[in-house]
């Protein structure tokens, strides 16, 4: 889908490009891509780099056009793992910026794509729009890593009881999410470094909202790295909960097994085609059952005095 916007706003959409304007364009089809290529003349290895879901974060800079390439998560529940990260592609020309990703996401929706909060006039300086961009992307990364950490630990309060691998599962998932989380910020972060160094911005660029940035990116990365010492230490500490828990239940049983085999032994004794006193005997038959009730509740109290049970 693509979407023309008279300025970064995203309040006022437009039918045509114009000067200043801003083309956001999320998981094009085939003709959407033509025409991103003919119309909008983006460069067909740009646009296959940003609909690769494994690009890196980098920088670009032409005579007449700047490519600059960021990693911002997603939802994705219908994989197993519950979020990855995907390039957005921010393609800068003299007459208009193009962004383009390869999934609807949260930081440019398509419901309501604005960075602005409360500003409806017209904002026409890109760079401070990247900058938006990565401020309003490490927001998203803290909100992530927030639910992640709630859905960790509720997998943790069913470990406690669970003899099966499907929880321990469920927080390799989670582990799996940090290391695409910080790995995309690390990539981001050396992009924030380069467009702060980076001599091919003409226009002044808002420091305070640089730094912003930075202060958000390098928050979400250090909470990314506490979330994932957490896990992994949980995986380990969780996994020989399981065995312990596996441990438990196979004595419980093997306890079970000596108790059961106790009125088996009596009654296959008795049960024998030689002469044992009793089977002449009217009580035979109680007697047998009462002997071993007996001697399987001294077993189970043996058991319990030595706390197996």
């Amino acid at each position: 889908m693509i979407k023309i916007f008279q300025s970064f706003g995203g309040y006022i959409e437009i039918e045509k490009a114009q000067k200043g304007c801003w083309i956001n364009a999320t998981a094009p089809s085939s003709e959407e891509i033509a025409r991103l290529t003919n119309e909008f003349k983006l460069p067909a290895d740009a646009i296959t780099d940003i609909l690769d879901a494994d690009e890196r974060p980098r920088v670009e800079f032409d005579d007449g056009w700047s490519l600059i390439i960021m990693r911002i998560p997603i939802e994705t529940p219908e994989n197993g793992v519950p979020y990855q990260t995907i390039p957005l592609g921010i393609y800068l020309t003299e007459n208009f910026t193009l962004t383009l990703s390869l999934k609807n996401n949260q930081v440019l929706p398509m419901q309501q794509p604005s960075v602005y909060k409360e500003q409806i006039h017209s904002v026409r300086d890109p760079n401070n729009f990247i900058l938006q961009l990565f401020l309003r992307n490490g927001t998203l990364y803290l909100k992530y890593l927030k639910q992640i950490n709630q859905l960790t630990n509720s997998i943790e309060q069913d470990l406690e009881k669970s003899i099966k691998n499907r929880e321990l599962n469920q927080l390799l998932k989670m582990e799996k999410c940090m290391v695409f989380f910080i790995t995309s910020i690390k990539a981001n972060e050396i992009v924030l470094a380069k467009l702060r160094s980076s001599k091919h911005i003409k226009s002044e660029i808002n420091e305070d909202l640089l730094e912003d940035a930075i202060i958000e990116n390098k928050q979400a990365l250090e909470m990314a790295k506490i979330y994932s010492d957490i896990q992994s230490g949980m995986m380990d500490a969780f996994a020989s909960v399981i065995s312990n828990n596996l441990n438990v239940v196979m004595k419980q049983l093997t306890l079970i097994s000596i108790i059961l085999m106790i009125p088996t032994l009596i009654a296959s004794v008795f049960g024998m085609n030689v002469p044992n006193m009793l089977e002449d005997s009217l009580w035979a038959m109680p007697l047998i059952i009462t002997a071993s009730l007996i001697l399987s509740i001294m077993g189970v109290l043996l058991f319990r005095k030595r706390q197996w049970f």
